[in-house]
Order: structure tokens, then C-alpha cells, then sequence
């Protein structure tokens, strides 16, 4: 027979996996039209403020969940957990405001050559791809597939350092793809490594052993 609590923890476990698909959504959203050059920074903000409101509900129920009920070890970190991931999630939200902020204000990419539209694209889609692994994973608590994120991770990274270096070696670049390219290469950086806490937090639920994936 389940008890009151678990019923809870799955709601909130429900909870969190459409604030994933919303954060998804936006990033994809948000990223797609930095790289056509569009303008979505009102739609991108509305939401990720819904995204902010979701991730204080969680908040607000974990809290529920420790005052109402008796959590044990297991139950107080799944609910610590949650919470963590409900502001990674938030996190999401927020980076893709900042990639259609500096969209809508440089405009950067188009001042950029084809090589560097397409380095961005290609980085995009291999955070797209971590943040879905990150999703996925909570959705199924498969610990198996959030540890296959971290070599993506190291992916990303070694990209972000060597966009960076071609910035600083190539004289010929405008300003404005220097800073709109710098800024969105750094977003995608900080988006993956929140993809990674979110599969960080799955396998501490589920084995109740913190364990590092980058």
C-alpha cells in the first residue's frame, strides 16, 4: 500500500517533468530563432516566467512535504533533490531569455560567417540533445541514460574553449559576432552543465550516492 507522502512525490515528480518539457520548448524556441535572426524575446520571457512560478510551486510543495509528513532518508532526498532540479529546470528558462535578449539587441550572427553560424548550430543541437537526455532521464529515473550525458558534456565544453580561441586568433571578425557569439557559446556552456546537475540529481534519488558526471 503506497503511503500519503509517495503519492506527493510522485505529483511533484509529474510536476517537474512539464516544467522539462517546457524548458525544452523554450530553449528550442529561443535557440532556432537566434540562429535565423528572429525575433521571440516576449514569448521566450512569458515562458520563462512560467517556468519561475513552476519551479517555486516545487519549492513550496517540498516544503509541504516536510512539514505535513514524516519523510525518511529516501523521501528527504528525493525532496531535495526535486527542489534542485526544479531550479536547473528555471535555469533553462532564464539562459533562453538572455540568448533572444542579446538576439534581439546585436544581432550579431548575421555579421558572422557561414563557418561560425554553423559551429552555433552544431553546439546547439548538442545541448538541445543533453537537456532531452536530462528530461528523459527524470521522466524514467534511468539512471543508465543520465550517466551517457557526460561525453557530450566534455563535447561541449572542448567547443566552447575553442570558439573562444578563434575569436581571439582571427582579427577579421566584427564586434558584434565577437560578443553575440562569445555570449551565446557561454549560455550553451552553462545550459549543458545544468543538464548534467539535473542527471547528477536523478542518480543521487535513485542510488543515494552523489556522484559526479563531469
Amino acid at each position: 500500500m503506497n503511503r500519503l507522502i509517495d503519492i506527493v512525490l510522485e505529483d511533484q515528480s509529474v510536476l517537474l517533468i512539464k516544467m522539462g518539457e517546457l524548458t525544452y520548448q523554450t530553449l528550442s524556441i529561443s535557440i532556432k530563432a537566434y540562429i535565423d535572426g528572429l525575433t521571440v524575446q516576449d514569448q521566450v520571457r512569458d515562458m520563462s516566467d512560467r517556468l519561475m512560478l513552476m519551479a517555486d510551486k516545487v519549492e513550496d510543495r517540498a516544503f509541504e512535504l516536510i512539514t505535513r509528513f514524516q519523510p525518511v532518508a529516501s523521501d528527504l532526498r528525493a525532496i531535495k533533490s526535486y527542489m534542485k532540479i526544479g531550479y536547473d529546470f528555471a535555469r533553462y528558462g532564464r539562459y533562453a531569455l538572455d540568448i533572444s535578449y542579446i538576439n534581439d539587441r546585436l544581432n550579431g550572427v548575421k555579421e558572422c560567417s557561414s563557418d561560425i553560424r554553423l559551429f552555433i548550430e552544431e553546439m546547439s543541437e548538442k545541448v538541445l540533445r543533453m537537456v532531452k537526455i536530462s528530461i528523459d532521464a527524470l521522466r524514467k529515473h534511468d539512471i543508465d541514460l543520465a550517466r551517457t550525458i557526460s561525453e557530450t558534456e566534455r563535447e561541449v565544453d572542448q567547443m566552447y574553449l575553442s570558439h573562444l580561441k578563434k575569436l581571439l586568433d582571427e582579427e577579421q571578425i566584427s564586434n558584434k559576432c565577437v560578443i553575440s557569439s562569445a555570449l551565446m557559446t557561454r549560455y550553451l556552456e552553462r545550459i549543458a552543465d545544468h543538464a548534467v546537475y539535473v542527471c547528477e540529481s536523478i542518480l543521487y534519488i535513485v542510488t543515494g550516492e552523489k556522484t559526479r558526471l563531469r
